[in-house]
């Protein structure tokens, strides 16, 4: 009765809910779910707006949610619950679908790779080019800076600019593209001043990434090339390698017989 009072029709329940309770509830359209963890509890309520309650005391219409379509439906063996049609909900599930389990690990990697970039692109609100079209613009500032210095500063600086050029022309390489004249044809435009060139790899052509929407999260491209600053100088400080070789089973025998163990 408490329940029906308070206007609720719908009933997330973290432990179990008897099978009489619940056809009592279905008698009075009120959909019952049982064994719903804390976590998507928490999330309910962040999508919904309704309050968690541990007390039927505690119920009133005031602490309930809005959704406008909440169904259960069967996939295979598996029943899922969807609720839909939240007021500005701040939760959201995605479900993905694949053929394998090692698909759908894939498919779930780039979608949490993707909403990260987002995410972080949202927060710092600043982005560059996509596409290679950083990488290429670095590279040619990084040469003409380079032409200042003499010396092995100047090869350093030539080696640095020449490793960010890897990025497009692996890029051109995984679509299938000439690397070599990919990369000719993108100096070629940022020599004349087109900097935000990059590689579109939805149809394998050099356009502005600007306007074809390519953008990264400057953060994000910043960590990727300080970090590998930081490995290539952790590597180049190693004076030198000690590779151990397996003894064979000869010496094992010729040094037990030399240090006689009693």
């Amino acid at each position: 009765f408490k329940i029906k009072s308070s206007g609720a029709n719908v009933l997330f329940c973290q432990k179990g809910v008897d099978d009489f309770a619940q056809y009592l509830l279905a008698k009075e359209n009120i959909y019952a779910c049982r064994r719903v963890s804390r976590s998507n509890i928490e999330k309910l309520s962040k999508a919904t707006g309704a309050k968690i309650i541990s007390n039927l005391n505690e119920l009133s219409s005031e602490s309930l949610g809005y959704a406008k379509f909440v169904k259960e439906i069967q996939h295979n063996e598996d029943k899922f619950t969807y609720v839909e049609g939240c007021k500005n909900p701040k939760s959201v599930t995605i479900l993905i679908h694949g053929g394998s389990e090692h698909v759908l690990d894939e498919i779930e990697r780039a979608l949490k790779d993707g909403l990260g970039d987002l995410a972080c692109s949202l927060k710092s609100k600043l982005v560059v080019p996509g596409g290679g079209a950083t990488e290429i613009a670095l590279a040619k500032r990084l040469r003409e800076f380079g032409q200042s210095l003499s010396g092995r500063e100047q090869l350093a600086i030539e080696e640095f600019a020449s490793a960010l050029e890897f990025v497009p022309t692996t890029l051109a390489e995984n679509a299938g593209l000439d690397p070599i004249d990919i990369l000719t044809e993108l100096k070629a435009k940022h020599d004349s001043g087109e900097k935000n060139t990059g590689i579109n790899l939805l149809t394998n052509k050099i356009e502005n990434m600007l306007e074809s929407r390519i953008i990264e999260p400057l953060k994000i491209k910043s960590q990727a090339i300080s970090s590998a600053s930081e490995v290539a100088k952790m590597i180049l400080r190693i004076d030198d390698v000690i590779a151990s070789k397996p003894q064979k089973k000869n010496d094992q025998k010729n040094f037990s017989n030399q240090f006689p163990i009693s």
